[in-house]
């Protein structure tokens, strides 16, 4: 994981949007809705593709302002002091929701529907111990190879990228290598998570 060390240098840069936010009366939940919308939206850009299109452009754009109201709701929450238990659960279904039409966009658009499975099961493990972790009395984990941030990234920047590179490796496009990423790389950072937890919880094993 790389960018969420820098969540405090992004949370600086938000709060000119974070002051704008608040003036015209938004919330935070209302700012969570709309990042899933976005997101929702990529991935059917990510499906209309079809593995070669500047639909992948329109989806590049549609996930990093994905990212950034990802980033403003929590802070927006702390500017507003509404943050809540129940707001912090929206936040986190919406933004399983939205993982889940980015990658199975990514896969129906180039007709991997089997290795988006898999590149699916691995990013909600991922969320899922992070999570966990916290349920069974730690604190939340963030770490590992590839977080949520870093994954918006990489798929925002490679889809840019296929929207004007043609790129193809064992009859595989650039956007089934993505998928191949986030499947394998999805599962290491669950298992990495996992690993964090458990020696945690015992100690000395």
């Amino acid at each position: 994981m790389t960018l969420d060390q820098y969540r405090s240098l992004a949370d600086r840069l938000l709060e000119p949007f974070v002051g704008w936010a608040a003036r015209v009366g938004l919330t935070p939940n209302a700012v969570s809705a709309l990042a899933f919308a976005l997101a929702s939206a990529a991935g059917v850009s990510y499906v209309l593709a079809g593995g070669e299109s500047l639909w992948y452009l329109v989806g590049a754009v549609l996930v990093g302002f994905n990212g950034a109201l990802d980033l403003l709701d929590g802070a927006l929450a702390r500017r507003l002091e509404t943050a809540s238990r129940a707001g912090d659960l929206l936040d986190h279904v919406l933004d399983r929701y939205a993982d889940i039409v980015l990658v199975v966009g990514l896969a129906v658009g180039i007709e991997r529907e089997l290795l988006g499975i898999v590149a699916v099961t691995g990013v909600l493990m991922t969320s899922y111990l992070g999570t966990q972790a916290q349920a069974v009395g730690l604190d939340r984990v963030y770490g590992g190879l590839l977080g949520r941030a870093d994954r918006l990234a990489l798929i925002g920047l490679t889809t840019a990228l296929a929207a004007f590179v043609e790129f193809s490796v064992l009859g595989v496009s650039l956007v089934g290598w993505l998928l191949v990423v986030l499947a394998i790389v999805g599962h290491l950072t669950a298992l990495q998570r996992l690993s964090h937890a458990w020696d945690v919880l015992v100690p000395g094993r």
